[in-house]
């Protein structure tokens, strides 16, 4: 059953222009210059419940203005979308209780007050019955490991555990669907390992819809079979990550390790060489030779030790596909 649907959606933005200095300003009040941006132009998709998805796009793609039209903060130009049988623009009460959204480059907790204050405020908000926000916070709190922390101004903490406050803010009312956009930015690889966890498990629990946007790709090979990617505002690819790695990825690589070390020159012929300490080698090579030269490298006279052979790095392969839409 789809919990979102989004049909020919787009957000076009108005601008003016005018020439500077003085003259500039009198010629723009009688001949104003108006420019349009297009963000999103005419998206189409279904989302079901429970789905994890993660939502790609490098800077300006439109990514941030998807999640915005579908939570209600902004208006769609056109089109139309439903999120749990409502529609987003009208802000109804009872749909904003429906979803929750954690925006990593903005806090929606009150920096000054304690985790414990800001929640509160939250029951309010929300209208949580006393015993659903016990419940709800004993299990947020423990599994986010923020027990020590209820009654420290939010400003005191570390950037993880204040984006761990921030989860526990967007869930405490049980929201069918979570927005996440870019949760685990500017984290180290401990916090955002911890962040990842956390949004696994509640998924699987909850079966709460997610849609997850990030820049780590990390974030998206954990937690993400399908994955959007939107590119100018239009996606150019909406399935499951295999396929996206099957699809797009015309190379594989194989890394060697050796027994000691190995001239390049001698590696060249077998492929392109990504990295290399002389011993520890890594070899880019298509996808239709990779048995054949990895036949010809174990029936060599180099000192090889072990073959291991890998994909792309999903990065490389998403920014292989943004480069060829351009």
């Amino acid at each position: 059953m789809e919990i979102i649907t989004v049909k020919d959606i787009l957000k076009t933005y108005e601008s003016y222009r005018k020439e500077p200095g003085l003259l500039g300003t009198v010629k723009a009040l009688f001949n104003k210059k108006v420019f349009h941006t297009h963000a999103v132009k005419g998206i189409s998709f279904e989302i079901k419940k429970g789905e994890m998805v993660g939502f790609l796009g490098p800077n300006g793609a439109g990514k941030t203005t998807t999640l915005k039209m579908l939570s209600g903060i902004l208006y769609p130009t056109g089109g139309e979308a439903r999120v749990a049988g409502f529609d987003p623009q009208k802000r109804q009460n009872d749909f904003k209780k429906r979803f929750g959204i954690v925006m990593g480059q903005k806090d929606q907790l009150t920096n000054v007050l304690p985790l414990m204050d800001n929640l509160v405020l939250f029951r309010e908000f929300y209208d949580i019955p006393e015993d659903v926000f016990k419940k709800n916070l004993d299990e947020l709190v423990d599994a986010l490991g923020l027990r020590d922390l209820l009654d420290v101004p939010i400003r005191k903490m570390s950037l993880g555990q204040r984006m761990k406050c921030e989860l526990v803010a967007a869930l405490i009312h049980n929201p069918d669907i979570l927005f996440l956009d870019e949760p685990t930015i500017g984290l180290d690889v401990v916090a955002q390992k911890n962040i990842r966890n956390f949004i696994k498990k509640y998924n699987r629990e909850k079966k709460t819809t997610i849609i997850l946007t990030s820049h780590y790709m990390e974030d998206i090979e954990e937690l993400c079979e399908r994955v959007i990617i939107i590119n100018f505002g239009k996606i150019i690819f909406d399935g499951k990550l295999k396929d996206l790695i099957s699809r797009y990825a015309k190379d594989k690589i194989i890394r060697v390790t050796a027994t000691k070390e190995i001239p390049m020159e001698s590696m060249k012929a077998y492929g392109k060489i990504e990295e290399s300490d002389g011993v520890k080698i890594a070899i880019r090579v298509p996808r239709t030779d990779v048995k054949s030269t990895a036949a010809k490298l174990i029936s060599s006279d180099l000192p090889i030790d072990d073959i291991l052979i890998e994909e792309m790095p999903i990065d490389d392969i998403i920014r292989e596909i943004f480069q060829s839409a351009n």
